[in-house]
């Protein structure tokens, strides 16, 4: 066994006693949407905060690889957490800044579990484009304030710290605003998911300190969300392997006309489509998280968007039909997959938009030297 699928087997064991589905279906009725305990014990036990962070600012120096890993063993437990917005998108915003003094000061708490933090980027859960961001910033002497609404934020109720891109006079900056700042107001939101809680901010003239140089952050952003696509990709791909599991376990086990229902030619091929599609979004997430060129990351990041979206709505549902009637009710974990299934789906862009992009990147590569994509 390698040291990967020794360290996957870690958190798989962990996440089973962490995030049962008694434990999802109590924390997911909660505003807070987390449990505290787990929280901290994830990022000073295991060590699954800093995991790709480098080791200067008290990270484990791994990288993608290691952390596709924990977000697909998280997507397959329906792990309720902000862990997805504090480390894929706040912490990797902070790195991806080159701002050392602010990652000094920030990245520390979010390492050891003592903060939790998000990032705001357009106001929505949409794909990043600099021209849709909604919060404004506008110089106060030596500070900055923040005006402007950000309809959908990922556990923006709870952040301690949030990160947020605003465009000032000079263009895309990044800023960062405590989580109790006056000015700032907080707002949770039911959703179609509800293991992965959303609220509504409003920035009236909130103090904030600018990271990094004045309008200069939007290709630290991009970065930024190319890996966070591969991120949720890994997530999707760990839920979509949890329903083909739980597929082919009860078709072993429900017997009707005295045969396994697995026996049946129909159930068969529905279970091999689900397996293809499930493989096939698997290349996908290990292509993109071995990416280290950002022209490459974004083609991958792109396909793999598209490829965990369509196979994890496709074998959800397919998982709930294969459950019968008894997969219907919300008593039952399948719906819950399939909310899971259709809220990614549209986060960060949904497949017909990462077809476009890879369509504009395969086009433009064209135009750059030979072996360059």
């Amino acid at each position: 066994m390698s040291e990967l699928d020794s360290f996957r087997t870690a958190v798989r064991d962990y996440l089973e006693q962490a995030s049962s589905s008694p434990a999802v279906r109590t924390l997911m009725d909660t505003e807070q949407g987390y449990d505290e305990a787990v929280w901290r014990q994830m990022a000073n036990e295991l060590g699954l905060h800093g995991i790709a962070a480098p080791e200067q600012w008290g990270g484990a120096g791994a990288g993608m690889p290691e952390l596709a890993v924990v977000f697909e063993e998280m997507g397959a437990a329906l792990l309720c957490s902000p862990f997805f917005a504090t480390v894929a998108l706040a912490l990797q915003a902070l790195l991806d800044s080159g701002d050392e003094s602010a990652i000094d000061e920030f990245a520390p708490p979010l390492l050891d579990g003592s903060q939790v933090a998000t990032l705001v980027l357009n106001g929505t859960l949409g794909s990043w484009d600099p021209t849709a961001v909604t919060i404004t910033g506008q110089r106060d002497d030596a500070d900055y304030r923040l005006f402007g609404d950000a309809d959908l934020v990922l556990d923006g109720h709870t952040a301690d710290l949030v990160l947020v891109v605003a465009n000032t006079a000079k263009g895309t900056s990044l800023f960062a605003v405590p989580g109790t700042a006056s000015g700032l107001t907080r707002e949770p939101l039911s959703t179609l998911d509800r293991t992965r809680k959303v609220a509504r901010l409003r920035f009236d003239g909130v103090a904030a300190r600018l990271i990094g140089a004045d309008g200069q952050a939007a290709a630290g952003l991009a970065r930024t969300c190319d890996l966070a696509l591969v991120a949720l990709a890994s997530e999707q791909l760990g839920a979509a392997q949890r329903c083909l599991d739980a597929a082919v376990g009860y078709a072993k086990e429900r017997i009707q006309f005295g045969r396994a229902i697995g026996s049946f030619q129909a159930i068969k091929h529905r279970c091999a489509d689900m397996l293809v599609l499930v493989e096939g979004a698997r290349s996908a997430v290990f292509h993109a998280a071995q990416a280290t060129d950002d022209r490459e990351r974004a083609v991958a990041a792109s396909v793999a968007k598209v490829a965990c979206s369509e196979a994890l709505l496709q074998v959800s549902f397919d998982n709930m039909r294969i459950h019968g009637g008894i997969g219907f009710p919300w008593e039952h974990d399948a719906p819950l997959y399939v909310r899971r299934a259709k809220a990614t789906e549209l986060m960060f862009g949904s497949p017909d938009h990462h077809l476009a992009r890879l369509a504009d990147l395969v086009s433009s590569s064209r135009h750059q030297p030979e072996g360059k994509l």
